[in-house]
Order: C-alpha cells, then sequence, then structure tokens
C-alpha cells in the first residue's frame, strides 16, 4: 500500500520571512500539513485508493479521504511555488506571454488574482490554471478543491484558509495575499505550465 510522506520544505524554515513567519510554517506545514498526511494515510486501506496517486484520488474519491488528499495536494503545489532567494519579480517566456494573451497584463493578471483570493467567502484557494491549450484561468475554489478536478493543470495558488496567514497577518488577508508575491518562485511556475 502507498504510504504519503510530509514533504520536505524546500528551503528553510525561515526562509520567507517576514511575508511568510517561521511560527506560521512550523504551524502550516508541521501541523496541519502533517496532520492531513496522517489522516490520508489512516483511511487508505480498504479504501479502494490504496494505490493511486494524489491527482487520482482527489479526482475520484469524496469524504474525508477527498479532503485530505486534497488539502495535501494543494499545500504541496503551495509550499513548493516559494523561495527565499531573490528572484525576479515576474514570469518570462511563454507564461509571461499567456499571461499578457489572457488577462493583457502583468498587473491585471495580479490584479485579478488578488480580488478573487481576497473574495473567496470561508475557506479555500485561489488558483492560476492552464487549460489543455494553454489558456490561463483564474479559479477560487473552496475547503479541499483543486482545479485537476475541472481537468485544469494547477500552476499557482495563494492558501486564504486562516492558519495560512493569521498568526502573522490576523484578519488582513488582502494584505497577506499582497505580499505573497514577494517570494513566489516564477521558475517553478513556468515548468509548471511547460509541462502541462
Amino acid at each position: 500500500m502507498r504510504k504519503f510522506e510530509l514533504m520536505a520544505l524546500p528551503y528553510a524554515i525561515d526562509a520567507l520571512e517576514p511575508v511568510i513567519s517561521k511560527q506560521t510554517l512550523e504551524f502550516h506545514h508541521g501541523k496541519h500539513l502533517a496532520g492531513y498526511v496522517n489522516n490520508l494515510n489512516g483511511l487508505l486501506s480498504g479504501s479502494g485508493f490504496e494505490e493511486m496517486t494524489l491527482e487520482e484520488i482527489v479526482c475520484k474519491a469524496t469524504g474525508g479521504i477527498l479532503n485530505n488528499a486534497g488539502q495535501i495536494l494543494n499545500h504541496e503545489l503551495y509550499f513548493g511555488q516559494f523561495t527565499g532567494e531573490p528572484m525576479k519579480s515576474a514570469p518570462a517566456g511563454k507564461l509571461a506571454e499567456a499571461i499578457v494573451r489572457d488577462f493583457r497584463s502583468f498587473e491585471a493578471f495580479k490584479e485579478a488574482f488578488l480580488k478573487a483570493g481576497a473574495t473567496l467567502f470561508g475557506s479555500g484557494w485561489v488558483w492560476l490554471s492552464a487549460d489543455k491549450d494553454g489558456k490561463l484561468v483564474i479559479t477560487q475554489e473552496t475547503n479541499a478543491a483543486n482545479p485537476v478536478q475541472k481537468r485544469l493543470k494547477p500552476l499557482l495558488t495563494f492558501d486564504v484558509w486562516e492558519h495560512a496567514y493569521y498568526l502573522d497577518y490576523q484578519n488582513r488577508r488582502p494584505d497577506h495575499l499582497a505580499a505573497l508575491w514577494q517570494i513566489v518562485d516564477w521558475n517553478v511556475i513556468e515548468k509548471r505550465y511547460l509541462s502541462r
């Protein structure tokens, strides 16, 4: 039977400060994500999903298995897209061209993405994804949902569950979302786009 493991962060626990504090990462990655991994592993035996990938489970499961698998998939994409190193502040190449084609400009895309994140009611995620033809779309996904359920390729996501930002920003979700642009590793997002 497949056993899922807690992903290792691709940077030091304090590398994203001050945008995301060490304390928030300790809770968000070390407690919340670890809890979803443990929960899913506890639910898999006899479920029929024992040998499936996270994406397969998210597209086929319901209930607790879906919720925990979805949160693992979402958080692995989320934590894997950031960097503590100085990076370019905007995408380049084919991804940049697609953003301009589908949103008019990078600034217009950022504005639409932040608005979608700030206006999502309750808990969930805002995503930039690509369809099978490479067209980019922004979606709001509630709770543990993921764009793969809509046959989209997830590229970039901001987590709007309160546990992602409350220790650092309290109820100021828009401030948190606006700050995240400083730590996005556009090389990762571009690779996701090119691998669709």
